[in-house]
């Protein structure tokens, strides 16, 4: 029979297209998609769809379990679900088939059976050899109803996603909707097209890449348009709930007096609320960022980010993959202050992704004249100045202030060529919650010497509960004069995991298990987060069965540092 036939071709040709396409994990589980469908068919089973459909998320989840962690799982099968639940789906396969009754039976109520339409058909071949032109326009507004069905669908689809794209990303094209109207239809029946013929005829390439290079311009178009996206916090799990539901109840085919309910459904998800310090209050995080330094501090109605990672490769860095997704998150749209401590890679990767993406009102750094970053500072309208010791200011009750590193050294490090690590912004941050005074040291990567320089000038200053470790725990770093001017409850690493450098050093921890200072690393915390909310680590809020279960969160034991000592091999700094 021809529907049978149909779906093994379809499904031949579906493994033949996604095994060219390089046989990825999107393009697997769509065949397994259609395969379980096709299986179905050929049993002769007549499952409704909520069946077949569920059927194929067991199947897919079955052979490839991860990949109900993954947001394309969710997009894929929620996309499909709903476009069979709103009828989209199978009104426009029946529209493009001809498994439609004419109009003039339209209107009386008449619904064809394949049988019948058979022979419907047949008629229509006759009238198209009799009488072309009432031929041509039955078929334009055949045409008419696929267009009108096609946008349909996309609207569904759109619109179905939203909270979904809200809950994975928390954003969403505001210009998706025109992007696809454009690219689907282009993708679908010229460039895919042309392209697979042009193995065939390679002349066609040509014109299969002048309509990449014209899709990709109106693209860009679209994509650089103000309010392309639109950003919202991460919500709560019963706003998600009902964000979920509300987006459901939007598109299935119920009363309208049962879908305008999706609205106050959805408005939590849309809007949700921001968590922010009280006055004279301070949250600060720690980010994980690997082999490297990104410590995001938020106030009442302030936020400074403390350097912004490393860079991964030509194509990768801890601002775009990292920081940006959790700036989102918390609902920051800008960044009142950027302070780079230093010229390092691992500690300005991320920078310039971040004065890209975000309003940054300031940037504070020691780089010198000239460094690109500032010269990018500077074409985005931020404001540049230097990290200077002395500099003091307040938001929302906290203190901040600058230690390190003085005017005179910043003035003579070119012709002294001052290394980068000596010229670190050192930043104290006190506040004041739960009855008592708190404050935050963060270091840089400044060395021994410049930490004899901070004691000898700021003594009185140093003292802090939480010590950003200087230099990731370097053995260059953390003399025990400067431990004992700071005198830290709990000093944070940051530092990746089995990094080639061997931070933190063993005789480092072992000086601070010594003098009984907890030690966090990045590498087993994850993000470490401290404010008026308590002190957590990410990996243990966020713990999967499957995480190896090795107290990530706790402190470096007792003696854990002496043992490290005893088996570290001799790393290259």
């Amino acid at each position: 029979p021809a529907p049978s036939a149909g779906r093994w071709i379809g499904l031949g040709a579906a493994f033949a297209y996604a095994v060219l396409a390089g046989w990825g994990v999107p393009a697997q589980r769509t065949v397994l998609m259609l395969a379980t469908t096709t299986l179905i068919g050929a049993a002769g089973l007549r499952w409704s769809w909520p069946l077949v459909w569920t059927s194929a998320a067991a199947v897919v989840s079955l052979i490839d379990p991860w990949a109900l962690l993954q947001p394309g799982f969710w997009l894929s099968f929620v996309a499909v679900g709903l476009l069979l639940a709103s009828g989209e789906a199978r009104s426009l396969v029946r529209a493009s088939s001809g498994l439609e009754p004419t109009d003039a039976a339209r209107k009386q109520g008449a619904v064809w059976s394949p049988p019948q339409q058979a022979q419907v058909d047949q008629f229509d071949r006759h009238v198209a050899l009799v009488h072309p032109p009432r031929f041509w326009r039955g078929l334009g507004a055949r045409l008419g109803r696929v267009t009108a069905g096609g946008v349909r669908t996309q609207a569904v689809a759109t619109l179905g996603l939203a909270p979904l794209s809200l809950v994975f990303f928390q954003q969403l094209s505001v210009v998706g909707f025109a992007a696809n109207l454009a690219a689907i239809p282009l993708v679908t029946l010229l460039i895919t097209p042309l392209a697979l013929l042009g193995v065939l005829l390679p002349a066609l390439w040509p014109l299969a890449a002048a309509l990449v290079d014209a899709l990709d311009a109106l693209l860009h178009v679209l994509a650089a348009s103000s309010g392309a996206v639109w950003s919202v916090a991460a919500a709560a799990p019963w706003a998600v709930a009902c964000g979920l539901l509300g987006g459901a109840l939007a598109l299935l085919p119920l009363p309208w007096r049962v879908r305008l309910l999706a609205l106050p459904l959805v408005l939590p998800l849309l809007a949700p609320h921001v968590a922010r310090p009280g006055e004279r209050a301070f949250e600060l995080t720690a980010i994980d960022v690997g082999q490297g330094t990104a410590v995001l501090v938020r106030t009442a109605r302030h936020s400074l980010l403390f350097d912004a990672g490393p860079r991964y490769s030509v194509e990768s860095d801890a601002g775009e993959r990292v920081l940006l997704p959790l700036l989102r998150s918390f609902g920051e749209r800008r960044l009142d202050l950027l302070m780079l401590s230093h010229r390092d890679t691992d500690h300005v990767g991320g920078a310039a992704a971040l004065l890209r993406a975000l309003p940054v009102a300031a940037l504070a750094s020691s780089l010198e004249a000239g460094h690109p970053l500032l010269v990018l500072a500077g074409e985005q309208g931020t404001s540049v100045d230097r990290c200077e010791a002395g500099q003091r200011w307040v938001w929302d009750g906290v203190s901040f202030e600058v230690l390190h590193p003085d005017g005179p050294m910043l003035d003579a490090a070119v012709s002294r060529k001052t290394k980068p690590n000596s010229l670190s912004c050192v930043l104290r941050i006190g506040g004041h919650w739960g009855g008592a005074a708190r404050s935050v040291l963060l270091s840089g990567d400044i060395e021994r010497a410049d930490e004899a320089q901070l004691v000898a000038r700021d003594a009185g200053r140093l003292s802090s509960e939480v010590l950003l470790v200087p230099h990731h725990g370097s053995k260059t770093s953390s003399s025990a004069l400067f431990l004992d001017a700071v005198a830290p409850r709990v000093a944070v690493v940051q530092a990746g995991y089995r990094n080639h450098f061997g931070h933190p050093a063993a005789d480092v921890l072992a000086r601070f298990e010594a003098r009984g200072i907890a030690v966090l690393t990045s590498s087993r915390c994850g993000a470490w987060t401290y404010g008026p909310r308590g002190e957590s680590c990410r990996r243990d809020a966020a713990r999967r069965y499957w995480h190896h279960p090795d107290a990530s969160a706790l402190p470096v034991e007792p003696g854990e540092g002496v043992a490290r000592a005893a088996a570290a091999p001799p790393y290259a700094e």
